[in-house]
């Protein structure tokens, strides 16, 4: 539980550690913009008045080589000067081919003037020029940067986290399948020697009370065996009464559970559904067992299938202790447990079985924490 606990907390930090990173890049970014069009507009400035100064009559010929030069420096900002009638009368720095030129220019104009900057050139004797400029394709495109600086990062850490937890997977699956099959040959042995010594018994003591139990219990051990043995292999799928399976499960946990525990089945008409039998009944009888541990071996469960067309609906209720909304889907996780000590794998093991092995879907569909928790199968 803590491990899954400092998890999501390690998420978090990483998720306000990339906000803070983004926010500091996106400020000083936004900061050297903000100088940057203060230096834009003071070259814009200058360059109004040496278009005026090279227009006024009486102009010093020894500042027309400075003024020129000034007008020439300006190779980056965008400007359109136009007279009292909106008359284009120069333009700079705007890409436009000799064909679509004066359609291009008139764009370019009106969107100058929708951003409202414009320096007003006054030539004299009541005659005026306008100036309009916009910001330079450099300052746009250093505007977009953070934007773009943190898509690549974030595709860069997507897809790293992705291959990542692709290879852990894969390593989990291999671990997972080796300790089952190791399990399943480690139970064969005595189990094989339990049948024996129980024939035996049987003979000798034909009369002996238990004996027919403890055959279906060396006979339920046997069936752990061939599920662990199918861990990692394609299991062969039939189609079977799912109600038959469930009532089975039923009937051997009934025996062996407090009589406190209360079994409600509201199962709707039998159908058949394509799956393994002892994989499937270790799917209910985790469930089960998992609904007898939250209800503290007192209370009630309750199970019922629904048909809706080729979908069979199951869903396994409690009125436990319940599981916050957060843990919904840390529950299927391998080793989480609410136990002090233990290491949690059941629900583990029916999320593989029931999606990996059936294709279907297992969820918690509903909880309350201290009234009901609702486990939902669809097959």
């Amino acid at each position: 539980m803590k491990h899954y606990q400092h998890k999501k907390r390690f998420k978090l930090w990483m998720l306000l550690g990339a906000i803070v990173i983004g926010s500091i890049s996106s400020l000083y970014t936004n900061h050297l913009v903000s100088e940057l069009k203060l230096e834009e507009k003071k070259k814009v400035e200058l360059w109004a008045e040496a278009t005026r100064q090279l227009v006024e009559p009486g102009t010093n010929d020894g500042t027309i080589g400075l003024t020129l030069e000034v007008l020439k420096n300006n190779t980056t900002v965008p400007v359109i000067i136009v007279d009292q009638n909106d008359s284009i009368l120069q333009h700079r720095n705007l890409k436009a081919s000799v064909r679509e030129s004066n359609r291009y220019l008139q764009q370019q104009l009106h969107q100058m003037k929708s951003t409202g900057k414009n320096i007003v050139i006054d030539l004299g004797d009541g005659e005026k020029q306008y100036l309009y400029y916009r910001t330079s394709t450099l300052l746009t495109k250093l505007q977009w940067f953070p934007i773009l600086q943190l898509l690549i990062v974030s595709i860069f850490v997507f897809i790293a986290y992705v291959g990542f937890s692709n290879a852990r997977k894969t390593e989990q699956n291999q671990v997972w399948v080796g300790m089952a099959k190791e399990t399943a040959h480690q139970l064969g042995t005595p189990i094989s020697s339990l049948y024996g010594w129980i024939e035996l018994l049987a003979l000798r003591n034909p009369q002996t009370e238990g004996i027919d139990e403890v055959k279906k219990d060396i006979q339920r051990l046997q069936n752990i065996a061939d599920r662990f043995s199918k861990i990692g292999s394609t299991p062969i799928l039939k189609h079977i009464s799912i109600n038959n399976i469930i009532e089975q499960s039923i009937r051997y946990l009934k025996l062996r559970t407090s009589d406190k525990v209360e079994y409600v089945l509201n199962l709707t008409e039998d159908t058949n559904v394509k799956v393994n039998a002892i994989l499937m009944e270790w799917v209910f009888e985790n469930l089960i067992k998992n609904a007898i541990d939250a209800i503290k071996g007192q209370g009630t469960i309750i199970i019922s299938t629904i048909k809706t067309g080729n979908k069979v609906t199951i869903d396994i209720t409690d009125n436990g202790k319940g599981i916050v909304k957060s843990n919904f889907k840390t529950v299927f996780e391998p080793g989480y447990t609410t136990k002090q000590r233990g290491w949690g794998l059941g629900l583990t093991l029916t999320k593989r079985i029931v999606e990996e092995y059936h294709k279907g879907k297992i969820i918690v569909k509903e909880s309350e924490p201290g009234k009901k928790t609702v486990f939902r199968i669809i097959l």
